[in-house]
């Protein structure tokens, strides 16, 4: 029977995929666009929030400025959705913004690219669960009371769905996401039927509040400061729109064409949703501010402020069903977008890890064709984040959007290289006029976003924008030094042609703690390697036991001398290593090669009882320069309840099977 492990890992994960099943895990657009767009389309959500409670700041006068802190927001994500257009077609690879940057701008600016979206991806699972939470707590208050607890269990039940598969994940996260466009949309239209055809005054429940100004003095450049504080908070709409360029590879063919329409629907919905919702909110005198219980004045007792999309909801459909199907759409597809950073991260992950920048265990797909290893990684970091800040969304947004920003002014700055790079060599005048058009189109947005990136820095830094700084260059180093240990590791490797690779000579141990079958069969095994030199080496750690091997070695007659060394401290690993190092020290050019006797159990607890010994001498014999350790297993009667052959069909069957071997006939 199967492990309760095993059992449990397919209970949750599903049986594993075949390689060759990886075609059939590629995205068409309808699924691509929930999958890989989900986090920018969701982040209309809190965006606005964040909008309407920074200007609270100057009082409920400064909402006057919210649409157009929201057009101009539309502008830098109109002007990013079009750079990243070129960007797909240039380079479908999947590497995105840091193969953009590593080609065009040098390793040190990819790996700073990298970095900077690795931050990002973490910070997108965490903010979105945490928004998530707030939107479904607005209507139930248990969830506002138990947000952490909430957002946790959000993010694990979205590790364990990723980790079925990305088509899988997709198509369960299509309905969703498409559900929130509908409703969304949906109540920005029957608010717009309500006004201006039946015309019905419309209000929202904080609409009567009376707001007070944290400062009621914000003139000339301190109104200027909020205002681009302002700009920059709405400036989280964009977050998720790179994690396309990312995951081109996922999408079926032809990869570039339909990366790209799925960018411009991303671009159009995201822009139709934000605009809709600020400017229902202006025209229903929503008010959503920083801190309610000093902004509002006489407020009514016990006032919870809820969401600017609840608000909305229960204003233009009252208190009915309909508004809890909107907090629930809002707060579901906040859950999902955390899954663009599930499908991102992974897959950068793996190319860095290629490039020998992180681990390479993050290379290599799981069970189900997913980056398992990438997955739960990114889990544990976001959980750690909602945990430290209680999953409060005005806390981690102030971390965020830093380093997709950086992200997407390097790349449009590697793009115009690479299209400077290509023009001289181009004669075609068509193809020409088209890449002076991308090149212009990669120029503003990289004036664009680089603005944007300055404006970020001078309005958050202070505010918390310096954590995801300072863990953007901890992961710059890292990956930079694990890049060093790989590369040292590689020259210490290569072969040498002066170096003598053969040996001179082998000399064989044979480690003995009693004379029975286990001694018995790794004597014959070191025999047969055909050693120049054989011996058997016993410690001395008690005299009586010691005298007892002694006779009955002699008593069986082995062909084999047999070595006792002292140990007058009842040592066992240390005398081992002198004598093998005595060997070692007479023939410098010579090998060692120990054997060792080792019992293959087949119950958990028996490993406790039995190998302590030998494992402790193996892990240390592992650093001796020139000696080889060879394990001689001895099944033990329980090893033989473990099906071996059912553990590998189990193993090796998936849902799609190949063709089977067959005997051809005699």
């Amino acid at each position: 029977m199967a492990s309760p492990t095993s059992l449990l890992k397919r209970l949750l994960v599903g049986r594993p995929f075949r390689s060759d099943r990886l075609q059939h895990t590629l995205l068409p657009k309808r699924i691509a666009l929930p999958v890989f767009a989900s986090d920018a389309l969701s982040s209309v959500a809190y965006a606005p929030d964040e909008i309407l409670l920074t200007l609270s700041i100057a009082g409920a006068s400064a909402y006057f400025y919210s649409p157009w802190v929201a057009l101009a927001v539309v502008v830098v994500m109109l002007t990013v959705v079009a750079s990243y257009r070129q960007n797909v077609h240039a380079y479908p690879s999947g590497g995105g913004d840091y193969e953009v940057a590593t080609v065009n701008l040098g390793p040190k600016a990819g790996v700073g690219v990298a970095s900077a979206l690795m931050v990002d991806y973490v910070l997108t699972v965490a903010v979105s669960t945490s928004s998530g939470v707030a939107n479904l707590g607005s209507v139930i208050p248990w969830v506002a009371e138990h947000k952490v607890g909430v957002a946790v269990t959000a993010v694990a039940l979205l590790t364990a769905m990723n980790l079925r598969g990305l088509r899988e994940s997709g198509t369960a996260f299509a309905i969703p996401t498409y559900g929130f466009m509908i409703v969304i949309i949906g109540m920005l239209l029957t608010g717009i039927v309500r006004i201006f055809v039946l015309g019905d005054d419309l209000r929202a429940p904080s609409a009567d509040l009376l707001i007070a100004a944290e400062d009621d003095h914000l003139t000339g450049f301190a109104m200027v400061f909020l205002l681009l504080r302002t700009f920059s908070s709405g400036c989280a709409a964009l977050t998720g729109v790179e994690a396309i360029s990312n995951g081109v590879p996922a999408f079926k063919p032809p990869k570039s064409r339909n990366a790209a329409t799925t960018l411009l629907l991303l671009g159009t919905v995201a822009v139709t949703m934000l605009v809709g919702i600020v400017w229902m909110s202006r025209l229903t005198h929503l008010q959503f501010v920083e801190d309610p219980g000093l902004q509002i004045v006489q407020g009514p007792a016990g006032y919870e402020q809820k969401t600017v999309t609840t608000q909305l909801g229960e204003a233009i459909f009252g208190g009915g069903v309909l508004l809890y199907v909107v907090a629930a759409a809002t707060a579901l597809i906040l859950f999902l977008a955390a899954n663009t950073a599930f499908n991102g991260f992974p897959v950068l992950g793996s190319i860095l890890a290629q490039d020998r920048y992180l681990p390479r265990q993050l290379h290599t797909r799981g069970d189900r064709l997913a980056f398992s290893n990438g997955i739960v990684l990114l889990a544990l970091f976001a959980i750690v984040l909602i945990v430290a800040f209680q999953a409060e969304v005005t806390r981690l947004i102030q971390l965020y959007i830093v380093g997709v920003f950086v992200s997407f002014t390097l790349s449009q700055v590697g793009m115009i290289r690479h299209w400077n790079r290509l023009l001289p060599r181009t004669r075609d005048p068509e193809q020409r006029r088209r890449m002076i058009r991308s090149r212009a189109i990669n120029a503003f947005g990289a004036a664009m976003t680089g603005t944007v990136l300055v404006i970020v820095l001078i309005t958050k830094f202070l505010l918390g924008a310096w954590i995801a700084i300072a863990a953007m260059a901890v992961i710059y180093v890292t990956m930079l030094a694990i890049r060093r240990h790989y590369d040292t590791v590689s020259r210490e490797l290569t072969p040498d042609e002066d170096r003598q690779v053969l040996p001179a000579r082998n000399h064989a141990v044979v480690l003995v703690s009693k004379v029975h079958l286990p001694t018995l069969r790794a004597l014959a095994y070191a025999q047969a390697t055909r050693p120049d030199t054989l011996t058997a080496v016993t410690v001395n750690v008690d005299d009586k036991d010691t005298r007892r091997i002694q006779e009955e070695w002699e008593r069986r007659e082995i062909p084999v001398p047999l070595t006792v060394v002292d140990s007058p401290y009842r040592e066992i690993t240390r005398p081992i290593l002198d004598f093998v190092k005595s060997v070692r020290r007479s023939s410098p050019r010579d090998v060692v090669t120990v054997f060792i006797p080792e019992y293959v159990v087949g119950k958990w607890w028996e490993h406790i009882l039995h190998n302590q010994s030998a494992l402790r001498i193996k892990g240390r014999l592992l650093f001796e320069p020139g000696v080889m350790v060879t394990s001689v297993p001895w099944q033990l009667a329980s090893s033989a309840a473990k099906d071996l052959d059912r553990l590998d069909r189990d193993l090796a069957r998936g849902p799609a099977r190949g063709p089977r071997d067959r005997t051809p006939p005699q």
